[in-house]
């Protein structure tokens, strides 16, 4: 059966829903089949190891099991530098222990020149969990990109005494927001920080740019590593995927990053005008995409 292992080996469980999170930690180790994460094959040393107890501590349904069935603290990679402390302007983190109230989203920390550290929605909550990722810096702001990612902003904004942001077509879902975003236009929310509202996925999606370095995407779009490529999730677009494409349309051409961070879907490190590029090529296609059912089991991840 698809996801059972040895006793003595790693396994992923029936709980699993096929969020990806684990094989964007484990590629090679854990793969896809019959609509499910399975362990593809055993770990050869400790950095193969290393990658299984990431995706195991990232897992939002827990279903990810190491050998002997118990998952133990130490191996907790997370908070887990994606880009080194040297980069220009700051660097960023994956917060790992995704939620189950946010489908098992990814969410960051971006910490600033300053030492100041700024959340980008939110993994599960719990009150240790906040103070690990303190041992960063002070978090002055939680950046919610959109509803489906709201669901312990409030929590976590109030653990740290920071700023939550989200923007007003989707404040219905954090309606206790401290800052909310209106329209379409860019707002430089702190130095080097501008929020981009990007209608679409929802009314009130959002991405956040940082240092033209960082694009913060939530799930207006993401790398695919099935077509190789920048893709949105057309089949499981809440809001309109004509005005997604509208505001794609918008963006492209003015902004410029080398990290594509999404919430759903797959993290990708390429040089910037490359990515600008097939951001305009991206913004073309949906252009040609029309409004369908929701279907989960069509996405291309």
């Amino acid at each position: 059966m698809a996801g059972e292992r040895l006793a003595d080996g790693w396994r992923v469980d029936e709980r699993c829903t096929n969020c990806d999170v684990a094989r964007q930690l484990a590629p090679g180790l854990i793969g896809e089949a019959d609509g499910r994460s399975v362990v593809l094959r055993e770990p050869r040393d400790r950095a193969e190891a290393k990658r299984l107890h990431a995706a195991a501590h990232a897992c939002h349904t827990r279903s990810v099991h190491p050998p002997g069935g118990r998952l133990e603290e130490v191996p907790d990679p997370f908070p887990m530098p994606l880009d080194g402390t040297d980069a220009p302007g700051g660097a960023v983190y994956l917060c790992g222990h995704n939620s189950r109230q946010t489908a098992g989203a990814n969410s960051y920390l971006l910490r600033r020149p300053d030492g100041t550290v700024m959340m980008v929605d939110t993994p599960r909550w719990s009150p240790s969990l906040a103070r690990r990722y303190e041992k960063l810096g002070p978090v002055t702001d939680v950046l919610l990109t959109h509803r489906d990612h709201a669901a312990h902003g409030r929590q976590y904004a109030d653990g740290f005494g920071a700023r939550l942001w989200i923007h007003e077509g989707d404040l219905d879902s954090a309606p206790g927001a401290d800052r909310v975003l209106r329209g379409t236009d860019p707002v430089e929310i702190a130095d080097g920080v501008v929020a981009h509202p990007l209608p679409g996925h929802t009314e009130g999606s959002v991405l956040y740019l940082a240092d033209d370095r960082y694009c913060f995407t939530g799930d207006s779009f993401h790398w695919s590593r099935t077509t190789g490529d920048i893709e949105v999730f057309d089949t499981v677009t809440w809001y309109s995927v004509e005005e997604l494409a509208a505001s794609l349309e918008r963006v492209a051409g003015r902004i410029r990053f080398e990290w594509l961070l999404p919430g759903h879907g797959d993290r990708r490190h390429l040089p910037a005008g490359e990515m600008a590029e097939r951001l305009r090529r991206l913004a073309v296609r949906t252009g040609d995409l029309r409004q369908r059912p929701v279907d989960f089991r069509a996405i291309r991840w």
